[in-house]
């Protein structure tokens, strides 16, 4: 089969696609033909070096596809059934072995491309919304890069809980989509000189000078400090990724003076526990998505041998919605 390998750490372009020799599934593992695989920020950060990997690497975590044949052991897929992952190595392939701690059943109604686009994003935001901060009615909630992937589907969310959203985006095509999906009012940050300083500014003027709720940001270190900022007393900050860099250390004593605050630093992985869990979060956001409840955007789709210009899109913030791979 063909799958993108890496030799060393670097810029998108050490990225090759490869002929590597295809494998049976082990005894409780099934072997699945990848329909599509999603590009992830956490992709980038393990190609270029900023997250530990081993070396030659084959990024991707999620993807959907059809099951070609299963292990000796294995009584909960059949070939034929289609299927999705959102925490599986090597995933930008032809094939994937999948375990089933990792594997969702994906219904009819729910096309294969649509469901490798909300796996990982689509989980992150089912958790960020109903676990890290409960949200409902009376909220008003912050989500950074809210025509991004997780911040279009966090908003949709977000607002079917009953909450008041508001977004950061930059351009007139990402305002637009993030209204579209619910967005109560848009910040157009590329308008300001400096985040930290008129962020909470502007979110004052919007909240009647109280701040917001919760801040769900994924951008990390150009808007922390804005962020933190802009919470009304004993807000929540959600602080899930750092596209734009990690936080450095700070002190927790600017937690007190900024009124009680709180934050928290969650991984998916500690969200996806129980088979229970699992299956109430995927089954929220299949059911929302076969009912035309839940808009899954795909910004862009390139073929596996194009996933370093995948990449180059992402990181250079291009791109709107989810970007797949194709095998």
């Amino acid at each position: 089969m063909k799958a993108i390998a890496a030799e060393h750490p670097g810029e998108p372009q050490v990225m090759t696609l490869q002929e590597v020799p295809s494998a049976s599934p082990a005894a409780d593992e099934v072997l699945v033909d990848v329909a599509a695989c999603g590009v992830n920020y956490i992709d980038t950060y393990q190609r270029s070096g900023v997250y530990s990997v081993d070396f030659p690497f084959t990024p991707g975590l999620e993807g959907a596809g059809v099951v070609a044949s299963v292990g000796t052991q294995v009584d909960w897929a059949a070939p034929g059934d289609r299927v999705a992952w959102a925490s599986t190595s090597r995933s930008y392939a032809q094939q994937v072995r999948l375990r089933r701690s990792d594997a969702y059943q994906v219904p009819e109604g729910v096309g294969l491309d649509v469901a490798a686009a909300v796996m990982l994003q689509g989980l992150t935001a089912h958790y960020l919304s109903a676990s890290s901060f409960p949200l409902h009615g009376g909220h008003t909630a912050l989500v950074h890069a809210g025509a991004g992937g997780v911040g279009l589907l966090l908003t949709q969310l977000a607002v079917a809980r009953g909450a008041r959203v508001i977004t950061t985006v930059s351009g007139d095509r990402k305002e637009e989509l993030s209204r579209a999906t619910g967005a109560t009012e848009v910040i157009r940050y590329e308008r300001f000189r400096d985040i930290a300083t008129e962020l909470p500014g502007a979110i004052r003027a919007l909240t009647d000078g109280s701040g917001v709720d919760v801040v769900y940001d994924g951008v990390g270190a150009s808007t922390f400090d804005g962020s933190l900022a802009s919470l009304a007393v004993r807000g929540t900050m959600v602080l899930f990724g750092g596209a734009s860099g990690q936080v450095p250390a700070f002190s927790l004593q600017r937690l007190n003076s900024g009124g009680s605050l709180s934050i928290t630093r969650p991984s998916l992985g500690h969200f996806l526990r129980t088979d229970e869990e699992r299956a109430w979060r995927a089954g929220d956001l299949f059911s929302g998505i076969a009912a035309g409840d839940l808009d899954v955007r795909i910004g862009e789709t390139f073929s596996l041998s194009q996933a370093s210009h995948a990449h180059e899109a992402l990181e250079g913030r291009r791109t709107t919605g989810k970007v797949l791979l194709l095998p």
